[in-house]
């Protein structure tokens, strides 16, 4: 994280302001669980605090601060058919009302610009993807990238969203190439790009590209958490 980034001692004194921010992050990623899982916990740490630091500097901006709030709160929101005793709500028959939720939420408070409009893009583009909207999923995760410092810690969901998209539209090589782009964009999240890439190979009958790219894994990654599953997956492929 840039050093531009840090909190000051004046939010560091306000907790109920950073629980407030905290609780927001923590929605974020409750809609990334698999990322949370791969990335293992130092750097979800990393990624919340990000986030919260985007987030404090927005509460200069109220509209844009309150939107982005709203968005979090509703990517969270119980799913239930009625209303659940003890609990403020909203609440959302089904995942697919929520995302629809989502979406409209976002599109206020990217509306509202800043930093908190672009993170808005972001969760946009989460919502579209889960709809089964790939267009529209890939428009907001480029505004995003548009937006975004190049070191934003959460670039990378935006660029594995674009594979997600050209994977959702059945387009095998152009959710390579989407894979590549976040290997070379974000090194730290290579052996993750990988593992996709190889995935998408043997799918597509490149078994043989697929054994080269994860028998020289544990080379190209040393120390990567994921090198067991790579290894696995090699010998479901036959590969040594």
């Amino acid at each position: 994280m840039s050093k531009n980034a840090e909190l000051s001692r004046k939010d560091m004194k306000e907790p109920d302001q950073f629980q407030v921010v905290a609780g927001e992050a923590a929605s974020w990623l409750t809609g990334h669980r698999r990322t949370a899982v791969l990335v293992g916990g130092g750097a979800v740490a990393a990624l919340v605090v990000a986030l919260v630091v985007a987030s404090v500097r927005e509460r200069s901006a109220q509209q844009a601060g309150g939107a982005l709030a709203e968005v979090y709160k509703v990517a969270g929101a119980e799913l239930s058919s009625v209303p659940l005793p003890g609990a403020s709500g909203p609440f959302y028959a089904d995942d697919t009302a929520r995302q629809k939720a989502v979406v409209e939420a976002a599109s206020r408070a990217v509306a509202a610009g800043g930093s908190a409009g672009a993170l808005a893009s972001l969760a946009k583009g989460d919502a579209h993807l889960k709809l089964g909207e790939w267009d529209a999923a890939g428009a907001a995760y480029q505004a995003y990238l548009a937006a975004a410092p190049k070191d934003d810690a959460f670039r990378f969901g935006a660029l594995e969203g674009l594979a997600l998209v050209e994977e959702g539209k059945g387009q095998p090589d152009a959710a390579l190439a989407a894979y590549a782009r976040l290997a070379a964009e974000v090194p730290g999240q290579a052996d993750r790009a990988d593992l996709s890439r190889a995935r998408l190979l043997a799918a597509a009958g490149k078994k043989d590209e697929a054994r080269q790219l994860l028998a020289a894994f544990g080379e190209a990654h040393k120390g990567s958490p994921l090198a067991s599953e790579a290894s696995d997956r090699l010998s479901r492929l036959g590969g040594k």
